[in-house]
């Protein structure tokens, strides 16, 4: 069986771990890597968009990257209880057209046994911003 340490049930210390591994995952922009984190039957809210499965969720990264272009993500950890955690985050990301934008919103995740995440739900909202008032940057 697969699994995806830290396990639940969730000490302080674990939760930011897995916090900070989902931040370094999904900074990789790399939708196979991202999905092997989740059930195969994973279930998803994303703004208004219902996912299941991997195939679901490595299909709409795929394509939110290639959306948003220079993705750089900050989550932080709000709360944990037993195999569910909540975070905070917030990203950068430029289109095609060069226009800038940061994203925030929050997530509630589940967990199963095994560390694999089997819930998201995230709420996201999107403000335009010039690109000097980038607050991620990448180092090149």
């Amino acid at each position: 069986m697969e699994t995806k340490p830290p396990l639940p049930p969730f000490t302080l210390d674990s939760a930011k771990d897995k916090v900070q591994a989902a931040e370094n995952a999904w900074n990789s922009r790399d939708p196979q890597k991202v999905a092997l984190a989740y059930t195969e039957d994973s279930e998803w809210r994303n703004r208004s968009e219902f996912l299941t499965g991997r195939a679901a969720i490595e299909a709409f990264l795929t394509r939110k990257w290639e959306k948003e272009q220079d993705y750089r993500l900050r989550k932080e950890l709000w709360c944990f209880m037993d195999n569910r955690i909540a975070v905070r985050f917030e990203y950068e990301w430029h289109d095609g057209a060069g226009n800038w934008h940061r994203s925030y919103g929050n997530e509630n995740w589940e967990f199963a046994e095994n560390g694999l995440m089997m819930k998201r739900y995230a709420s996201i909202n999107d403000i335009t911003i010039q690109e000097s008032d980038r607050k991620f940057r990448w180092e090149r």
